[in-house]
This record gives structure tokens, C-alpha cells and sequence, in this order.
């Protein structure tokens, strides 16, 4: 606890959890330097300390630091402190020592500043959640319109509410023409790594193995490009791999790409949705919240984690129930002598009585 005041930071009562005595608290970062290796030594490596980012605050001495800087203000026109007011429909410019003087409005930026900066206890880190995090497109939509269509006027929901006048002075209906959209090829791109992790025996083979994990995707998604007939890509990321470019193979019917160093799979699949949402009916899959707003942003459709599995499983039941109904019948004669003779091969290659 001196050793925070010191370093001019502020703690909370320490309390305990079973063998453990637990102190929180904060510092600046700038006087935290290597506390750790201390905190490790004195307390002859039975003591821990975990750190995280609390945020921006006053620095504690900002006139050294300013001092130390030697940075002019006056002397950067492309940040100047000065401010802007309006007077008489016209911008007039005020220095930053007069703005005190000739406001009229308090500023609410200083009552939140201080508000904000209020010295108390470090707040403590939610548990991180590995449940599949999904916008639906309503709210995305949602956060689109009023991201981008903020300062447009409203407009009525439909075209049978508007009306126009004719030169005689009567209100017409206003006719419009329908234009069926032309069809697209369409385009599937799937996020790899954030699919495995999200479907669950995935997740769970790529502990043991991240290839046999890839490979059983990839396979998968092969048997489904095979029931739709859509261009499937699937991106892996790469970017950590030094001096690696962008490799493109075929794998079967389906195309998968690993991006280049310092790129990675979100990014490529964002460029490629903005460069052929026009052209292509784009779908994503992905479970990436942040990537879902920019692509449907874009215009194209989304698909989770969790529609592609279903999708998927929909479609071998469809499968297993059309080879049902066209296939021969269960109690056929056809059908019957074609299990009996597999079985009488088993036999004879195997030596066994039973099978």
C-alpha cells in the first residue's frame, strides 16, 4: 500500500479469499515500471501481481511532463488551442486565454471530465464469455440507419402514400414501376478460424489437433458447396507468419485462401466484400459482431456460426430423406438381395461366422 502512494496511486482496503490477501488498486503506468519483478522479490515469489488498462486520466505531474516536451501550442496551426465562435451568422476567432471570458454557455465537457476522473476503486474485469456473440440483422440495420441516415428527413413507409399535383390542380397517385432484381452469382465466404472455435466438436478437436480440425471444415463445407452450387471461400488467417503472401488453393470444389503477413481474415473478407458486393450476392459467415456491422454495411447477407451448422444439417437430412424416397423400398426383393450378398462377401473375406 506505500509502495502505491508512493508511485502516486490509490488502493482499497486489502481483504481475503481463503489462504490470499487481495489489494486493488491503480497507478500511472509511467511509475509502474518493473514493480512487478519487485513485488516477485520481496515476497520471495509466493506474491502475484496482474495488471490491465484502466484508461486515460490527468497525468500526475503533467507541468513536468509538459515542460519536458517543449511543445508551444501557438506554434501548431494544425492543432491550435484557440476556439471558434459564432457572432452575428459570422466565425470569429478567440484566443484560448479569452474563451472564459466570452462564453456564455458552461462547458459540459468539464463536468464530465472531472465526473469521470473521480479518484476510486479499480473496477473489476467481467469474466470473459466464450458464448457466441450474434447481432441480429434488425439491430444492425438499426445501428446503420442511424449511423448513416441520420441527417435525412423521414420518408414515408411506402408508395402508396405519396401523392403528387397535376397541372389542373388534383391530387394524383404517383405510379411506380417494379424492376425485378436480376439474379447474381453468388458468393459464400467463410471466416475459418472463427467457425472452428464456435462450433463445438471443432473446438474441440483443434485442442488436440488444428489441422485435423481445418481438414474436417473444409470437408465439410465441401459436401454443402456441393448442395447449393454457390462459389464457397474459405479464409484462414496467416498474418503472423513472416514474409507470407496470399495463397489462394483449390481444395476440392471449394477455394481456400490464407492471407498475406499483416492482414487478416476479417480484413480480407471486408476488401472482398466491398469490392464485389455489386456484382455477386456476397453471404458471410461469421460469428465476429464488429465484422457483421461493416458487412452488412456493405449490403451483403450474414450468416452466424450457429445458421451455417443448422443449414448444414438441414441439408443432409433433405439428402438422407431424398435417397430415401427415391431409392428402393426397405422390404424390396432388389434391396434385400443387395444387403445379403454384401454380407455373404464380408463373410467369405473376414472367415467369420457372424457379421
Amino acid at each position: 500500500m506505500t509502495d502505491i502512494e508512493k508511485m502516486c496511486g490509490h488502493c482499497e482496503p486489502p481483504y481475503t479469499e481463503g489462504e490470499n490477501c487481495i489489494l486493488l488498486g491503480y497507478a500511472p503506468v509511467a511509475t509502474m515500471q518493473d514493480y512487478r519483478r519487485e513485488v516477485s522479490a520481496y515476497t520471495r515469489g509466493f506474491g502475484r501481481m496482474s495488471v490491465s488498462l484502466r484508461g486515460y486520466e490527468p497525468c500526475h505531474n503533467a507541468e513536468e511532463v509538459v515542460a519536458a516536451s517543449g511543445y508551444d501550442p501557438e506554434a501548431d496551426p494544425l492543432n491550435s488551442p484557440d476556439s471558434v465562435f459564432c457572432s452575428h451568422g459570422s466565425g470569429i476567432i478567440v484566443p484560448w486565454y479569452q474563451v472564459k471570458e466570452q462564453m456564455h454557455v458552461a462547458s459540459p465537457l468539464a463536468q464530465k471530465f472531472f465526473s469521470d476522473t473521480q479518484p476510486g476503486p479499480a473496477p473489476r474485469r467481467p469474466a470473459k464469455s466464450f458464448e457466441e456473440q450474434w447481432l441480429g440483422t434488425d439491430e444492425i440495420d438499426e445501428i446503420l440507419e442511424k449511423t448513416y441516415h441520420a441527417n435525412r428527413g423521414k420518408r414515408p413507409a411506402s408508395g402508396k402514400g405519396v401523392r403528387r399535383l397535376s397541372r389542373s390542380g388534383a391530387v394524383e397517385p404517383v405510379q411506380r414501376s417494379f424492376r425485378r432484381e436480376e439474379p447474381k452469382e453468388e458468393y459464400l465466404l467463410v471466416d475459418g478460424y472463427n467457425i472452428i472455435f464456435a462450433w463445438d466438436d471443432l473446438n474441440e478437436l483443434a485442442k488436440e489437433n488444428m489441422d485435423a480440425a481445418r481438414g474436417k471444415l473444409l470437408d465439410e463445407l465441401c459436401n454443402y458447396q456441393g448442395m447449393h452450387g454457390m462459389h464457397l471461400m474459405v479464409v484462414f488467417d496467416a498474418y503472423r507468419v513472416t514474409g507470407h503472401q496470399t495463397e489462394i488453393l483449390d481444395y476440392h470444389n471449394i477455394c481456400v485462401v490464407y492471407t498475406k503477413e499483416a492482414e487478416t481474415a476479417d480484413q480480407y473478407i471486408e476488401k472482398f466484400a466491398h469490392e464485389n458486393a455489386k456484382n455477386y450476392r456476397v453471404t458471410v459467415a461469421t460469428s465476429d459482431g464488429l465484422e457483421q456491422i461493416i458487412i452488412r454495411g456493405e449490403g451483403c447477407r450474414l450468416l452466424s456460426a450457429r445458421d451455417l451448422k443448422e443449414e448444414m444439417e438441414q441439408g443432409r437430412q433433405m439428402l438422407r430423406l431424398q435417397y430415401t424416397e427415391k431409392g428402393a423400398p426397405r422390404g424390396s426383393g432388389e434391396f434385400r438381395n443387395a444387403v445379403e450378398s454384401a454380407v455373404s462377401a464380408a463373410k467369405e473375406e473376414n472367415g467369420k461366422t457372424n457379421t
